[in-house]
């Protein structure tokens, strides 16, 4: 995977930096309630400035289609920008035409202008290109620091780089070098972490990675429908019966493939879903018609934790189990911190990715020893399906 970095820029003096990121952050009340993404865009965005370059960032928030919103316009995230890049920032409400060459204009060599919210314009989303020309003519680079909308084949996202000299900025860089590592070429074996609720929700998932993986270690209510297609008794628990045949089917593709798959031995059972319920411990032969499975038992995790210390590589995806509710946190707490001392002692590389996951490590307290978490959501899970991200592709150079 080859691609034109910041790096491969020289000085941007009087250069118009068209640059993308990602804006779409959680608010209450008016403000940023959580920095990650724009601290994510700091380093991008310091470099150009620094090089001379001034830069102009496009940006989607929430989903206006198409229509102008002054609830979802990107103003909202100024403050927010102004304090993590520790500079003023002019907000320009347009995407093209005269009020951005104007605006450009009055910027000096290394200043920051906010483009307003991409998504206003109906165009973006359909990747027009006459929008995407339109764009265009107020940029001289165009560099793609937005990897969670790499999946969209938008303007912003795809479009813009057939028009322009293209570049990865910092975070989608590191974002690429750390699938890469993971999935492209790792170093086997490999191991994926596979959680969460349905089955149906991840079965372009599960079925790319016994291609690729050595050991597959599925997790959460996921888990009880491969139990179930075994013909266990799953009691209660969350379970999509309906999918036993597909479950069944990507065992076989794993056993074809060499992909050991595993699923717990033991299981922690209750029979309501709650805080601090009664609950035990049991072996998965052995729960009872009114109890539920709510997280993986601590045999299967010392096992899986002995897996992992042969392992090269680690993708990670969903939690092992209910994890936002005590006790049924254990199994995933346990796990990820065995993964996270793995990674700091430098024997695994650790990637791992998706809404739940960030939440769940964070839970666990290993956000900073893990290789690489990304925050990308619905495009980690795209890399994950093995699809191909319109975002990623256009800026290949080969």
């Amino acid at each position: 995977m080859a691609f034109r970095t910041i790096d491969d820029l020289g000085d941007l003096t009087g250069k118009r930096a068209l640059v993308r990121v990602d804006l779409n952050v959680p608010m209450a009340e008016g403000r940023v309630t959580d920095l990650t993404r724009i601290h994510a865009l700091a380093p991008t965005v310091n470099d150009l400035s620094a090089k001379g370059a001034k830069v102009l960032l496009l940006a989607h928030f929430g989903r206006p289609k198409g229509q102008k919103h002054s609830e979802m316009s990107v103003s909202m995230t100024l403050d927010a920008l102004q304090e993590v890049l520790g500079r003023e920032i002019m907000f320009v409400p347009e995407i093209y035409g005269d009020v951005v060459a104007q605006s450009v204009s009055i910027l000096s060599d290394g200043d920051v202008a906010l483009l307003e919210n991409s998504r206003f314009w109906a165009g973006e989303e359909k990747n027009d290109p006459d929008l995407a020309k339109a764009i265009a003519a107020n940029g001289d680079i165009y560099v793609n620091d937005a990897f969670s909308a790499a999946h969209r084949a938008h303007v912003t996202t795809e479009g813009l780089a057939h028009l322009l000299p293209s570049y990865a900025g910092r975070s989608m860089e590191a974002e690429l070098k750390a699938l890469e590592a993971a999935l492209g070429k790792p170093e086997h074996p490999v191991a994926a972490v596979v959680g969460g609720a349905k089955v149906s929700t991840k079965l372009d998932v599960l079925n790319n990675l016994v291609a690729k993986v050595d050991h597959l270690i599925i997790g959460g209510g996921m888990a009880n429908t491969f139990l179930a297609a075994r013909g266990i008794n799953v009691g209660k628990s969350l379970c999509e019966h309906d999918l036993a045949d597909t479950a069944n089917a990507i065992m076989d593709a794993a056993d074809a493939a060499g992909c050991t798959v595993h699923l717990p031995y033991d299981v922690v059972v209750a029979k309501e879903f709650r805080a601090n319920p009664p609950v035990r411990t049991a072996n998965v032969h052995e729960v009872a018609a009114d109890e539920m499975i709510l997280d993986v038992g601590p045999a299967a995790v010392e096992a899986l934790a002995d897996v992992l210390k042969t392992c090269r590589t680690l993708v990670w995806n969903g939690p092992m189990g209910a994890f936002e509710i005590e006790p049924f946190d254990a199994a995933t707490v346990s796990l990820a911190r065995t993964a996270a001392a793995l990674t700091k002692e430098g024997s695994l590389v650790s990637v791992a990715g998706g809404g739940d996951t960030v939440a769940a490590l964070a839970h666990a307290g290993v956000t900073q020893d893990f290789t690489f978490i990304s925050t990308a959501g619905g495009a980690f899970l795209e890399w994950m399906e093995g699809k191909e991200l319109p975002g990623v592709k256009a800026l290949q150079t080969s």
